[in-house]
């Protein structure tokens, strides 16, 4: 019986990228999970003509969203593997494949996909963006002996992995506390490294002063928080 893997996409006005990156989803995923976060376009119509389940996230936050589609999957047989995905098209989702194979053929337990410099479109990452990543990849190298290069949304976890982190952030530092939490309970992981380019729109985060702060600052929290534990 092959695995069942499902995959959840938070979107806040993305109509115009979602449905690229729908039709993109190989096939070996069994159900695409949409979390609208309140967005004010079409985000939810195009998503739903593409063949997704969307669900409405009216609190603004990343974490809001990817909780939501985490109570959305426990309401219903449990997958193998959970991916998540950003809505933006920066990513090439047919690359799930190679972000999977760690987890079907070596039974790892978490999977990032680092945006690989050679690998990245130019101007596809922004500064902070850039910065951020090797300020937090930096530390939890320094305080936990990590190997990891990057905080990329693009990732994959077994499922019960994922419910015994009891993630709980609601905004910015979704992703590395995800990596925190893994690091603190031993689980095996790689990193895939996978292509990157030029999102569809203007980033919600990067792409403002106030985001890119924000998103700086509950990263460091979140690191600073487990560093003394």
């Amino acid at each position: 019986m092959p695995p069942s893997i499902k995959v959840i996409i938070p979107a806040y006005n993305e109509e115009e990228s979602i449905k690229h990156v729908i039709a993109e989803i190989p096939d070996i995923v069994s159900e695409i999970i949409v979390v609208n976060n309140n967005s004010s376009d079409n985000t939810v119509a195009v998503a739903q003509n593409a063949g997704a389940t969307v669900l409405t996230e009216n609190r603004r936050g990343y974490g809001y969203a990817c909780l939501k589609g985490l109570e959305y999957i426990a309401q219903h047989p449990s997958p193998d593997i959970v991916v998540f995905l950003d809505g933006d098209y920066s990513d090439y989702p047919q690359e799930l494949i190679k972000i999977v194979a760690p987890i079907l053929n070596q039974d790892i337990d978490f999977v990032i996909g680092a945006r690989d410099k050679a690998l990245r479109e130019d101007g596809s990452m922004t500064f902070p963006q850039i910065f951020g990543n090797w300020l937090a990849t930096t530390l939890m190298k320094l305080f936990f002996n990590a190997t990891f290069t990057d905080l990329g949304p693009f990732r994959a976890i077994k499922y019960d992995k994922l419910l015994a982190l009891n993630m709980e952030d609601k905004t910015y530092g979704w992703t590395v506390e995800m990596q925190l939490k893994a690091l603190k309970k031993k689980y095996s992981y790689t990193e895939i490294p996978v292509s990157y380019k030029r999102r569809i729109g203007v980033s919600k985060v990067s792409g403002t002063i106030k985001g890119a702060i924000f998103a700086g600052v509950k990263i460091l929290s979140w690191i600073f928080k487990y560093s003394f534990k």
